[in-house]
């Protein structure tokens, strides 16, 4: 059970399968590109569904996992040094957070991941070249994330892709909204 509050505003526990967290896991390793030794930022608080990825993902392909206190997740420029100051290669980060935040202090980041709410047309271009940066999107209900893109194109112009479904899955558009 992995708790959420985001599809419906209500907190509740949502049920997911141990399949669902292997797809999650391998997808995210794979477009990641998580390697033994990176360093991994767990930016969600431990109570929220992405801390699921962080936490596996890492520890599963030796990591090293470094968690956000309270006030770091709180303070941008805070969590700017934790990043700087450790060499943090691989973060997941909510969009309008990233907005706040200063590219050079990022520098240390090979990936970056933007999930939790849509990712605004600008946010690639400022921070995507030199790094991988990747767009999630999906609910806790489908095992925390259901698309990933690949790596974003630094000179992407407007809304950025959701991607494709994670490992053994699919996704089905049912309408044109």
């Amino acid at each position: 059970v992995i708790y959420t509050s985001g599809s419906t505003g209500k907190p509740k526990g949502v049920g997911n399968t141990h399949a669902g967290v292997v797809n999650l896991v391998a997808s995210q390793a794979d477009g990641f590109n998580v390697k033994p030794g990176d360093r991994v930022l767990q930016f969600a608080a431990l109570s929220f569904d992405v801390a699921v990825w962080d936490t596996l993902t890492t520890l599963i392909y030796a990591g090293t996992l470094f968690i956000a206190s309270s006030e770091e997740r709180a303070k941008p420029e805070m969590l700017e040094r934790l990043i700087e100051h450790n060499s943090i290669s691989h973060a997941t980060l909510p969009p309008a957070l990233v907005q706040t935040m200063e590219k050079e202090q990022l520098a240390p980041l090979t990936t970056l991941v933007v999930a939790g709410e849509a990712c605004p047309p600008g946010l690639i271009e400022r921070f995507a070249r030199g790094r991988r940066m990747i767009n999630a999107y999906g609910p806790t209900e489908t095992t925390v994330c259901a698309t990933l893109t690949a790596p974003l194109d630094p000179s992407h112009t407007g809304s950025p892709p959701i991607g494709s479904p994670i490992w053994n899955t699919e996704i089905h558009v049912v309408d044109g909204f």
